[in-house]
């Protein structure tokens, strides 16, 4: 005989989960600040410094900014709790919301592209050195903010957090590719002027594939996507080592904003009680909730292990 049950036990770090997406908060927050002032300080460098790779890199801020926004309203979203119409909660608010972050990236590398083009056909102006100091300043902040997001996107298993991260680091990696163009331009006189535009076409073409890399981690998310055979490894470890527990057969996960959702097969003896079989299933939920924080919901199905002649 089979059986199969939904044991839900209480998460114990509830809390902790709690206070890391009040973190996360707090994070996005401070980085909607850092965009409104990096956009500022970029376009009045690139107005008054005649620079069209600064320029292009104040377009990408004006994308982060409203990207932060978005990103703050969807995880607000996201962790809410689950409910009647939503019974796995509204995590998956945040994959959704990286495919919008995702567009803004596009409309900037092709508006980006669009004008190194048209500068191209133009007389090229050399830009002030000073613009040198502002893309350095942009280059150091960016990256750092970008590993304190990124560290905490890890920590949470949040794809939006990771998206934010990486739109400060293409950031930093487009504002170091026109950092270089402006650098060969004042080095090497007039002629090497057309390197800011260079500069600024190549930082398009960065964030169009920094654009990809995140639709296909939230694709992956959306459909389904089993790239956690670490995590499996962990479920089916910790499981064997409750008392009655036999073995374990299928196993899948499913991520749903910061959280996941497991269903396993769990092997017992097959001539025990339904009722020892439910104590074991549930003893396997507390345990694998103990050991792996970020299991919301495991669903156990029971069967009987072979046995012997």
């Amino acid at each position: 005989m089979m059986s199969a049950l939904k044991a839900d036990a209480p998460n114990q770090s509830s809390t902790a989960r709690s206070d890391l997406r009040l973190q996360m908060v707090q994070s996005l927050r401070w980085s909607l600040g850092v965009n409104l002032l990096m956009a500022a300080v970029k376009f009045a460098g690139a107005y008054f410094g005649n620079s069209d790779a600064l320029m292009a890199d104040a377009v990408e801020s004006i994308n982060d900014l409203f990207s932060s926004v978005l990103m703050l309203f969807g995880l607000r979203y996201a962790m809410r709790p689950a409910d009647r119409e939503h019974p796995y909660g509204h995590g998956r608010a945040e994959p959704l919301l990286t495919f919008a972050a995702v567009l803004l990236l596009l409309i900037s590398s092709g508006l980006i592209a669009k004008n190194s083009i048209q500068n191209l056909q133009h007389p090229a102006v050399t830009p002030a050195w000073w613009t040198l100091l502002i893309l350095a300043l942009v280059v150091i902040s960016k990256q750092a903010i970008s590993s304190r997001l990124q560290a905490r996107a890890q920590s949470s298993h949040s794809s939006l957090l990771s998206a934010e991260a990486w739109h400060h680091r293409s950031d930093a990696i487009s504002s170091a590719i026109a950092f270089v163009g402006i650098l060969l331009a004042l080095l090497f006189g007039p002629k090497w002027a057309v390197a800011d535009d260079w500069a600024a076409l190549a930082a398009a073409v960065f964030i169009a594939y920094n654009a990809w890399v995140l639709f296909r981690t939230a694709f992956g998310e959306i459909m389904d996507e089993q790239v956690y055979s670490e995590r499996i490894a962990q479920i089916r470890s910790l499981a064997l080592e409750v008392e009655g527990v036999r073995g374990t057969e299928k196993c899948v996960l499913r991520k749903t904003g910061m959280v996941f959702l497991a269903d396993l097969h769990l092997l017992v003896d097959g001539n025990l009680s339904v009722a020892e079989g439910h104590r074991i299933a549930h003893l396997t939920v507390d345990h694998l909730k103990s050991g792996l924080p970020e299991l919301e919901s495991v669903f156990i199905h029971v069967e009987p292990a072979a046995t012997l002649p």
